[in-house]
């Protein structure tokens, strides 16, 4: 099932009664639509596709404002930026001009009153701030710049910001940095990033995303370059990250380009699903009551090609895989007593790379 669009505009064939909302991100340099609309059906999980705009080149990462009425996306292109839009019933709509930031942002986050952006290219974190109607401000508040470089010849020769994201306390700002095989907490103040710490990871790890226990004293690092999960403890207070230990999260790791992408946690704490490219996988791990103690139960088939990006539904019922290179979205229901994922459906998305739900 493909979405029709026209350029720069949203589709309009208005909601079909259903109860929830999710956006998809994809490349407009390899064929995909642009941000995708679709509406989620709360049982089965499933998308329906309504629309979507190509307004901005590649917006390959998306986040939703807490009151659900503005989607930012990234513009992962050589000359990024970030764009703000309008949700509407209908789908979305371009609001003002996208902010240059850095080169190749690959995520984004909100914080304090602002858009963060990892900017991979530039190896470095960018604060946008937001305006009282959640539109962008003209102009970056502040730009915090990484150093340093990892044993990797080709990958890590330079900093490669790939992640920024807040702290479940509200009070830091966390980058992951693929680049320096390290996590950096910032503070950001007045509109200005500061580094308060940079806590070092395993040599040519290859950080690529983390994720907080909802419980709020745990986080977990998924390693791009080798296919492991970190495992650290996290305080909020102090804002300082702790390595407890790594876990594989592949049996036996294919030959050839293995890279995973994206992790996920359940709304309870009790199961992480990790997805894995070249492997085109999901893996389950279970979670023990402290959380130090990951286990590695399973490994599903991501039902696609290349999963980009995995997402959980807020109920944690259904996770969502974005294949890139197959160009499609698939869906699973989730066993809430095992955590194993099994194929409900799946929809066309060329180029796919993220989901968010609003």
């Amino acid at each position: 099932m493909g979405v029709g669009k026209q350029a720069g505009q949203t589709g309009r064939t208005g909601r079909t009664g259903q109860a929830g909302r999710a956006y998809v991100g994809s490349f407009t340099a390899a064929g995909g639509p642009g941000v995708v609309v679709a509406d989620v059906d709360p049982g089965t999980g499933a998308l329906t596709l309504i629309g979507a705009t190509d307004a901005v080149p590649d917006p390959s990462y998306l986040a939703l404002s807490p009151d659900g009425e503005t989607l930012y996306a990234v513009r992962e292109t050589p000359d990024g930026a970030v764009a703000a839009f309008r949700t509407t019933p209908g789908g979305v709509e371009l609001a003002g001009r996208p902010v240059p930031v850095g080169s190749a942002p690959t995520h984004l986050a909100l914080h304090a009153g602002h858009v963060l952006t990892a900017n991979y290219r530039s190896g470095s974190v960018t604060a946008v701030p937001l305006r009282a109607d959640g539109t962008l401000a003209p102009a970056p508040s502040s730009e915090l710049r990484h150093t340093g470089s990892g044993p990797h010849p080709q990958r890590q020769q330079a900093p490669h910001a790939h992640q920024v994201l807040a702290d479940p306390s509200g009070r830091w700002a966390v980058g992951v940095d693929l680049g320096t095989d390290s996590v950096r907490v910032c503070a950001l103040d007045d509109g200005d990033l500061t580094l308060h710490r940079e806590v070092a990871l395993r040599p040519g790890s290859g950080p690529r995303h983390l994720v907080f226990h909802p419980r709020g004293d745990r986080a977990y690092v998924l390693n791009e370059l080798s296919p492991t999960l970190t495992v650290c403890a996290w305080d909020p207070v102090g804002g300082s990250l702790k390595p407890l230990g790594e876990l594989p999260v592949l049996v036996d790791a294919p030959d050839g380009d293995t890279y995973p992408s994206e992790i996920v946690v359940a709304p309870d704490g009790r199961f992480l699903w990790t997805a894995t490219r070249g492997a085109d996988v999901i893996s389950v791990i279970a979670l023990d009551e402290a959380g130090d103690a990951p286990r590695l139960t399973a490994t599903v088939p991501c039902g696609g090609h290349w999963p980009r990006d995995l997402a959980i539904d807020p109920a944690g019922r259904h996770l969502y895989a974005a294949n890139e290179r197959s160009g499609d979205v698939t869906w699973f229901t989730v066993d809430q007593e095992t955590g194993l994922p099994s194929r409900s459906g799946s929809v066309s998305v060329p180029a796919a790379s993220c989901v968010v739900f609003g």
